[in-house]
């Protein structure tokens, strides 16, 4: 009893001390509501209560526990590849991704921001902290912007919604991707694979409106120094791309995350002795010491907010709230995604993105992961795709309908089927009748919308923390900065729409890249409608009409509709771009 106490007050005040008053609140709230105030509510959240000794009991030693299956990836995957960046930092690899930006993207028009986009993307594959990501990169980037002629806060807004996205670029994805896989048991390097293209897709978003805005500040001054992709690559390349490169080719041959990410350690040491920057038993035992400081953190929450999840568990609380979201967003994973986002949000002021989205995909994960199943069924029985082995069970659910089953239908007819399939047959239904590859991508699909929704508290007031990073360093406020970086993320609310309406993830290679390209072309039509600028400022009836354009792009449509929205696409800017050459030729 004296032992276990004091290791959940140890585990409260170390979450205090790492994250604030928020964690430790909510925990003391989980705690007391499965011991006390649950059984004094009336509704579906009232609990009958456990006695003390289950709950010590089961808050140290349950699957979902302070010790559970969430303090096991923290202490296996995620601590071996934090050591890992942490060790391509000490070694010079940092540098390598400033200067290698610079050498590509810094004489481009914009080229400064865009710099910030690719050392960031290419620094999260180290760091996955955005936060920390802001903080290495920003101070080049940042001051390298404003130099250039962007808006400070502009410039701060682009450092923090582009770390952002070193949270959702493979291979590490901070700890999500490994969160992900333990909790649905589908493999990491599936994961990794799926989340490639989006994560493009979310950079180059944010490269269209630093391209956009590089344009209306006519940002003429570029980046002075000349940088030479070759001499960087001969100065530091073989520090960053031979680790990666191990890393990458161990996980496809078959290693677990944890062999590979200790084999590619060495690969640094090894890689490191071909540099001037050659690391010795000094520098790796601070490599070591740095590693473990940047896992204090990402420790103690994984480990802590077990004793959360465990409550959400045992109580049912998480499938009490999947029910509430369902029947709230009525078969819309539109009002479903919004409702898990407003969360999200919420739950983002207090808890980091890791473990935001431990939390939130406990609760809501399976009713997303319903709904995107509900509507592969519902179009299996619009086509009359059902199985013969699974017309037998819809004569429990739709015996009236019976004849009809297995033969096309309207999609009023099919959802009505559907919706007459009681809670506790759903998952049977399901599984009789779609396949396991797309049970299974269902569940991914799922996770990384909520996944991409937990990154909004790096770049939406009132948290913002990566915005306000960025602001200290760029000498702007807060607030404002935030707002920058909530424009320029959108990405984070956009791209989860395709992996819920589109088989984005577990399509066929065709598939991922044709919604890939045109989604390309539909986000800068985005960002430019909520500019009012391409190449040269754009009137209304031409906002309007890349609104369209974007939603041709972007939406679930035929091949046919893309295209048209493209072809539109293509003459606006043309017009746009003759504008701006004759703006160009008066001045």
């Amino acid at each position: 009893w004296v032992a276990g106490i004091i290791l959940i007050l140890c585990a409260l005040e170390f979450t205090r001390r790492v994250a604030g008053w928020f964690i430790p609140v909510l925990i003391m709230i989980a705690l007391s509501y499965v011991s006390w105030w649950g059984s004094k509510i009336s509704g579906v959240f009232k609990f009958a209560g456990l006695s003390p000794e289950t709950i010590l009991f089961r808050s140290v030693y349950g699957d979902d526990a302070l010790f559970g299956t969430i303090a096991g990836i923290s202490s296996t995957y995620v601590f071996m590849f934090i050591l890992f960046g942490a060790f391509l930092l000490r070694s010079g690899a940092g540098e390598f991704v400033i200067d290698l930006a610079r050498a590509v993207a810094g004489r481009m028009v914009g080229g400064p921001g865009l710099v910030a986009v690719m050392a960031s993307g290419l620094m999260g594959t180290i760091s996955g902290s955005a936060v920390a990501n802001t903080a290495s990169t920003g101070v080049i980037t940042i001051p390298l912007m404003k130099r250039a002629g962007f808006p400070a806060k502009f410039a701060a807004g682009v450092e923090a919604a582009a770390s952002t996205g070193g949270q959702l670029m493979p291979p590490i994805m901070g700890a999500g991707a490994f969160v992900m896989a333990t909790y649905t048991q589908i493999s990491y390097n599936i994961i990794v694979v799926v989340s490639i293209l989006p994560a493009i897709l979310y950079f180059a978003a944010v490269g269209f409106f630093v391209r956009i805005e590089a344009k209306r500040s006519h940002v003429d001054a570029l980046d002075t120094e000349e940088v030479s992709a070759i001499e960087v690559f001969k100065k530091g390349g073989i520090v960053f791309l031979l680790p990666i490169g191990v890393l990458i080719g161990l996980l496809i041959y078959g290693f677990t995350p944890t062999y590979a990410a200790g084999i590619s350690i060495l690969a640094v040491i090894v890689s490191s002795w071909f540099s001037a920057n050659k690391m010795g038993p000094k520098a790796i035992i601070e490599a070591m010491a740095m590693g473990a400081k940047n896992m204090v953190m990402t420790a103690i929450l994984l480990c802590s907010v077990g004793l959360i999840v465990n409550v959400i568990a045992t109580a049912g609380v998480g499938n009490t709230f999947s029910l509430m979201i369902n029947e709230w967003a009525g078969h819309s994973l539109v009002i479903a995604i919004a409702l898990i986002a407003l969360a999200s949000l919420v739950l983002g002021m207090g808890l980091p993105v890791t473990a935001a989205y431990i939390v939130l995909g406990t609760l809501s994960a399976p009713a997303l992961q319903a709904l995107i199943s509900d509507g592969l069924l519902v179009n299996a029985l619009v086509n009359g795709q059902i199985p013969e082995t699974a017309k037998a069970i819809f004569m429990l659910v739709a015996p009236d309908q019976l004849a009809e089953i297995g033969n096309p239908m309207t999609t009023a007819a099919a959802r009505a089927i559907v919706d007459a399939v009681p809670v506790d047959m759903a998952g049977m239904v399901r599984e009789a009748v779609l396949t396991p590859h797309a049970l299974t991508y269902a569940l991914l699909s799922a996770h990384l919308i909520v996944f991409w929704l937990s990154q909004d508290s790096n770049v939406t007031p009132p948290v913002a923390l990566a915005a306000f990073t960025g602001a200290a360093i760029a000498g702007t406020k807060p607030m404002a900065t935030g707002l920058q970086s909530w424009k320029l993320a959108k990405g984070l609310y956009i791209i989860p729409l395709l992996f819920a309406y589109t088989p984005f993830i577990g399509g066929s290679w065709i598939d991922d890249f044709t919604i890939f390209f045109f989604a390309l072309f539909g986000l800068y039509a985005f960002a430019a409608a909520l500019e009012g600028f391409m190449e040269a400022r754009v009137n209304l009836p031409v906002r309007l009409l890349s609104v369209g354009c974007a939603v041709a792009l972007l939406w679930p449509a035929s091949v046919w509709v893309h295209l048209v929205g493209l072809i539109v696409l293509i003459v606006l800017f043309m017009g746009s771009f003759r504008k701006s050459r004759r703006e160009t030729a008066a001045v």
